[in-house]
């Protein structure tokens, strides 16, 4: 899932401030800006720009270098914005939401709520019992809430939510094919001896064991 503009102030609204997000837009895409530089675009103190670097760097939203300035002596610190850690913290906070709105809805399904005519209070069957089945606020009879409508919206903020964090946690591993080359291997195979060469083998071998035996008479003879 890209990160959007919209996800990244979600973040950083709820984790460092309102009056952060035009520094981390500032910060977007760049990498080792100066301090100084942030100060003068932003038209902000320079004590001011830091305070708010330091927040976002309590939750490792930004890393740092810095320069010694050779003329004033001082350090100039050049920061960047961590893209990864947001993605990570994003997911996170995603995940604290899902598990408390879950939480809450299992209690809106599992708990019976009572309130008055003009809605002044919402108690469970314990705590309006203990008050007599009266509005502690204005005093008239509790009744029976039908919370229909607040399992569902919660149901569906929690899908979405889900959706999004899944979106947000897919990651595409690209799958390297490799073409498997089959060698065939041909074995040498001797051809099959027919009965017509079998018969002209035997009868070579009987002609040359005949010629044998005729020398060695000779031989013998003389």
């Amino acid at each position: 899932m890209k990160l959007t503009a919209k996800l990244i102030e979600e973040l950083v609204s709820e984790l460092a401030g309102q009056d952060v997000v035009p520094l981390v837009e500032a910060l977007r895409n760049k990498s080792n800006v100066s301090e100084l530089k942030l100060a003068e675009q932003l038209k902000r103190e320079i004590n001011t720009i830091r305070n708010m670097l330091y927040r976002l760097y309590e939750h490792n939203l930004v890393s740092f270098t810095r320069k010694k300035d050779k003329k004033k002596g001082w350090y100039i610190y050049y920061w960047t914005l961590n893209s990864n850690r947001v993605k990570d913290l994003i997911a996170e906070v995603k995940k604290q939401k899902i598990h408390r709105l879950q939480e809450r809805l299992d209690r809106e399904q599992q708990t019976q709520f009572y309130s008055c005519s003009e809605k002044c209070v919402r108690l469970d069957f314990e705590e309006s019992h203990d008050h007599g089945f009266k509005c502690p606020e204005c005093g008239t009879l509790l009744d029976v809430e039908n919370n229909k409508h607040i399992v569902e919206r919660l149901a569906k903020t929690i899908s979405e939510m889900q959706k999004e964090l899944d979106e947000l946690q897919k990651e595409e591993v690209p799958v390297k094919r490799t073409k498997v080359i089959e060698k065939s291997v041909k074995k040498k195979t001797r051809p099959e001896k027919t009965a017509k060469g079998q018969k002209s083998a035997k009868n070579t071998k009987a002609k040359r064991k005949i010629s044998s035996n005729k020398k060695s008479t000779k031989k013998k003879r003389k």
